[in-house]
């Protein structure tokens, strides 16, 4: 952890939303006139699109969950020498043709490794693997704030078939293989993270989602509600949260329940006094 050049990691497996949290913490950042780099965690897979399809076919339990598919020695580096100097680089994935279009290479390839900008106040990474920590790395030391993004799993998959669907041109039985091929790492792998986070924003939806591949659209916000674990809850004012998010209520002494549509308002009342906190620090030091 550092000081001078803080760390924030949201992690959440795919289709879990991280996306959307991701949005939330711009909208902060852009509020508050902070400066941030950004890592997509899909910038450190180790294999392009076409070379993973191959491994996949020879190996039926690979994927992009699992540990060896992608760079995490790599990210653990960037998170080190980025709390030491504010230093670092990354890279993109295309997964699109509008992807492709946008950074210069073929769908399925990486851009260039570039260097971070100068002068941020902070690092941001939204991906897989940002609290990962195994026999080969320890990531979670080195974010000053880890949040976790995990819907209950049915609404998961609902979630990620959809989008796979319908942005990414696949079909029900592709995303459905690629769910089977990735529950070894799901539990291996993604939940344990969950374990090192600081913030745990978890959607569950209140309608029926029993058999998600034929569900023909996602839950809406009004029809979820959210709970929101602190791994510390020292500091937190409960009673003004509670106050503050209509109809929420407190389920354990770590933990608040909120209405789906009140979760963006409630990351803004949570986050944005933790950021500050930490740009305020790193602003007295620099």
């Amino acid at each position: 952890m550092s000081a001078r050049h803080p760390i924030i990691s949201v992690t959440g497996s795919s289709g879990a939303g991280t996306t959307s949290v991701r949005n939330t913490f711009e909208q902060i950042f852009r509020r508050e006139d902070v400066s941030a780099v950004y890592i997509e965690g899909d910038a450190f897979h180790a294999y392009d699109r076409e070379t993973m399809r191959a491994m996949m076919a020879a190996e039926p339990t690979l994927s992009h969950f699992a540990p060896r598919a992608n760079l995490l020695p790599e990210l653990e580096e960037v998170f080190r020498i980025y709390g030491e100097s504010g230093t670092g680089r990354t890279r993109h994935y295309a997964h699109s043709r509008a992807d492709g279009e946008l950074y210069g290479v073929k769908p399925g390839r990486f851009s260039a490794w570039e260097a971070f900008a100068p002068g941020s106040d902070l690092l941001f990474y939204e991906g897989l693997h940002g609290c990962v920590v195994n026999d080969s790395v320890d990531i979670a030391r080195y974010p000053d704030l880890k949040i976790g993004v995990v819907p209950v799993i049915n609404l998961e998959w609902i979630q990620k078939l959809h989008r796979d669907r319908s942005f990414r041109g696949y079909s029900t039985e592709a995303v459905t293989d690629v769910i089977l091929r990735r529950m070894p790492d799901y539990v291996q792998t993604i939940c344990p993270q969950f374990s090192w986070t600081d913030i745990n924003f978890q959607r569950v939806p209140t309608v029926d989602t029993s058999n998600p591949f034929i569900a023909r659209w996602i839950p809406t916000a009004d029809e979820s509600m959210v709970v929101i674990r602190f791994r510390d809850p020292k500091g937190i004012d409960f009673s003004y949260l509670v106050s503050m998010l209509h109809d929420s209520f407190m389920s354990r002494a770590n933990s608040i329940v909120i209405p789906g549509g009140k979760l963006d308002l409630a990351m803004q009342l949570i986050l944005t006094p933790i950021i500050m906190q930490l740009v305020e620090r790193r602003r007295r030091l620099a």
